[in-house]
């Protein structure tokens, strides 16, 4: 029997993750027969190169996603209101990477190490979560599985790049006026529509996305529901307990984490069960010897695909508790990999099919 080749279409080709959809789509097993680059009309016309091949960048309108089986998108929230029904209506499945399609009920919230079995009775769109949602689940399922969970608190860690290439270059710039002695100028950090900017360069911001009525960020907002509809299928779960403060520091790539959770009552759970059910859960590498100073870096996390763990420690103070540092590349598993991976899970499952009517739940969005 011939084996399926499917057409692909990546759409945001041309930015940071963008970029990396296309490297990590050629090192996968997902069989491209064909690959279109879609983007804004500014980058149409430039080109990409794709398995050795040179791509040109087209402008992406609804007709782009004619004969397209799967989408792979990274365009922004506005991009993927705009694109993501009208690939489903031409029979198009779509990985999405903005937030935009993340909280909508239609719409599976995929880390395929944790909840892969959400993928199927899709209706055409699959959501891929925020990049420090998606480290920290897939470090608490082995933790989960194994001894139950009850309550989750983070204090994230994130880079420059989690903002995009923009501010990522502004961190660079900054940098060096600083360095020169120079006056930085911030039109990024802490977001782009904020109304006052604050360099990055040798600080730190407790504030990524706007604040909500409640004092939290929306990226807080966003790890404690996306976590819960992940995990347990519910973004509002009364199963497990999340709550987090998110900070942007001056790393390029590479989120770091530090999480402190609970697990259920007499289960047993020890530091070495942890640290073995660690080492052995899927997507994660177990990084944690203290005495030979072995935990995970940013530095050495990045242009990696893996979720990286160490500093598994008993919480001295209450019981069954315990802390952990997560560390992972935001660009790769926090993004193009883990959309990539999807769409292997999709193509291997014989999921790359749009249910009929599935379009229609989405047309008065």
């Amino acid at each position: 029997m011939t084996e399926r080749k499917y057409n692909v279409a990546i759409l945001g080709a041309t930015g940071a993750v963008g970029t990396r959809l296309i490297e990590q789509l050629e090192q996968s097993t997902v069989p491209v027969n064909t690959i279109k680059l879609l983007a804004s009309s500014r980058s149409a016309g430039k080109t990409l190169q794709f398995k050795g091949q040179d791509v040109t960048v087209e402008e992406a309108t609804a007709e782009s996603f004619e004969g397209i089986d799967i989408v792979l998108a990274s365009g922004g929230g506005s991009v993927s209101q705009r694109f993501a029904p009208e690939a489903v209506k031409r029979g198009a499945v779509v990985v999405d990477n903005s937030s935009y399609w993340r909280m909508n009920d239609n719409v599976p919230l995929i880390v395929p190490e944790v909840n892969e079995a959400a993928l199927r009775g899709h209706n055409g769109i699959i959501a891929n979560p925020n990049c420090s949602t998606i480290q920290m689940v897939v470090a608490l399922e082995p933790v989960r599985r194994a001894y139950g969970l009850k309550r989750v608190i983070v204090s994230t860690y994130q880079a420059a790049s989690g903002a995009g290439q923009s501010a990522w270059q502004e961190l660079v710039d900054e940098t060096e006026a600083y360095n020169h002695g120079e006056t930085p100028h911030p039109a990024i950090l802490p977001f782009k529509g904020a109304e006052k900017h604050y360099p990055l360069a040798y600080n730190l911001l407790p504030q990524i996305d706007v604040f909500e009525d409640d004092g939290y960020t929306h990226e807080e907002w966003k790890m404690i529901h996306e976590t819960k509809k992940i995990m347990f299928g519910d973004k509002n779960s009364k199963d497990v307990k999340v709550t987090g403060t998110a900070v942007r520091v001056p790393v390029p790539i590479g989120h770091g984490e530090a999480v402190y959770f609970e697990t259920a009552a007499n289960t047993g759970a020890t530091v070495a069960g942890i640290q073995k059910v660690l080492s052995a859960g899927a997507g994660v590498v177990l990084e944690d010897d203290p005495q030979q100073q072995l935990y995970p870096q940013p530095v050495n996390a990045a242009g990696k695909r893996e979720t990286f763990v160490g500093r598994v420690r008993a919480d001295v103070e209450n019981d069954d508790s315990f802390h952990m540092w997560v560390v992972s590349d935001n660009l790769l598993k926090g993004a193009a990999w883990n959309t990539v991976q999807i769409a292997e899970r999709l193509v291997s499952l014989d999921l790359v099919a749009v249910p009929a009517n599935a379009a229609e739940k989405f047309n008065s969005l």
